[in-house]
């Protein structure tokens, strides 16, 4: 019976065997890699938990999976049950658009809140980690209510 290990390391050998690269070069990048989505994670964690005291939420809640998720819907003003749209990616192609647009609605309500505009939505939907510390660590101070329209 063949291991995850023994699979995933037939597969290496065969990728290393047919373009020349040694399998050190392959584990190497993909330990940097790794590093480099980790260090993502670790910045956008440190900023959304300043974004979330900003908020007068707690920041902890940042690290408690679902119950962030929960948190961030209702710093953006939507209720809680707003936490089982994503699952619509499960469609294919056309759940995954309409979950890209609800993403980049739910990052405009935020920005909204914290009184940026739509330019601040496209970093903030395109370079998360950067525009949650800025979004956290900036002047920007938490309106709850949404602007006026114009």
């Amino acid at each position: 019976m063949n291991t995850f290990t023994d699979i995933f390391m037939g597969l290496l050998e065969q990728v290393c065997g047919s373009r020349g690269v040694g399998r050190e070069e392959i584990i190497l990048a993909l330990f940097g890699l790794g590093m480099i989505l980790l260090a993502g994670y670790v910045i956008s964690l440190i900023g959304i938990w300043k974004v979330f005291t900003k908020a007068g939420q707690p920041g902890w809640a940042v690290l408690i999976p679902i119950y962030n998720f929960i948190v961030l819907l209702r710093i953006a003003g939507l209720p809680w049950y707003w936490v089982f749209t994503p699952l619509v990616a499960i469609i294919p192609i056309l759940g995954w658009i309409a979950c890209l647009v609800w993403v980049v609605w739910v990052h405009h309500r935020i920005s909204t809140r914290f009184g940026q505009g739509g330019g601040f939505t496209i970093g903030l939907t395109l370079l998360s980690p950067i525009f949650w510390l800025i979004l956290g660590f900036g002047s920007s101070k938490y309106n709850g209510e949404q602007p006026a329209q114009a």
